[in-house]
């Protein structure tokens, strides 16, 4: 059987989709009124979320926070994983095998939430923010135990981050769901 031909059926041809909708995009979804915020056009159609050009700076800012956290904690692995190795000296040699794979598992998990709050998912989010609470409560002490520049070097990027997840403009962007994308 031949596909239809567009001259026969108007409403549904190459250049759009059923309806009318422009090519890739859901029959029932107006251009800008139904999208997910910031999503529209072929961005809903694909499920890719918005475009670069539509992402905020704040999502990379933060990204970038999280992601430069999460190696310090896996170069804090790496050494306290070689000092482990070499012999130092440890109360419980199977409590620091555990502190270690904590390191490891929160690294990853902090990759994680930076590679998907930059795709515009949702989630990430809150693993985010409770990342630079987590922060917060070891900078302040740090700052105040003698360590000024450490503590700050832990403080502003955690504030920082913590003040761009509640933009209005970071907000819209990640609002992307983890489910499918619509069947019909």
């Amino acid at each position: 059987m031949d596909p239809p031909d567009p001259a026969e059926n108007p409403a549904e041809d190459s250049a759009h989709g059923p309806a009318g909708a422009p090519a890739g995009e859901p029959a029932g979804l107006e251009r800008g009124r139904d999208a997910p915020a910031g999503l529209t056009g072929d961005a809903v159609a694909d499920g890719t979320g918005a475009g670069a050009s539509a992402r905020p700076a704040g999502i990379l800012v933060i990204a970038i926070i999280v992601a430069l956290e999460a190696t310090a904690l896996l170069l804090a692995a790496a050494w306290y994983g070689s000092q482990l190795l070499t012999g130092a000296p440890v109360l419980s040699f199977w409590g620091a095998v555990f502190t270690l794979g904590l390191l490891l598992a929160f690294s990853a998990w902090l990759f994680a939430v930076a590679r998907f709050l930059v795709r515009g998912y949702r989630w990430p989010r809150a693993g985010a923010l409770v990342a630079q609470l987590f922060v917060l409560t070891i900078g302040f002490p740090t700052l105040t135990g003698g360590y000024p520049l450490v503590g700050l070097a832990m403080l502003v990027p955690a504030a920082t981050g913590i003040v761009l997840l509640f933009d209005k403009r970071v907000i819209a962007f990640a609002s992307r769901s983890g489910g499918a994308p619509p069947a019909l």
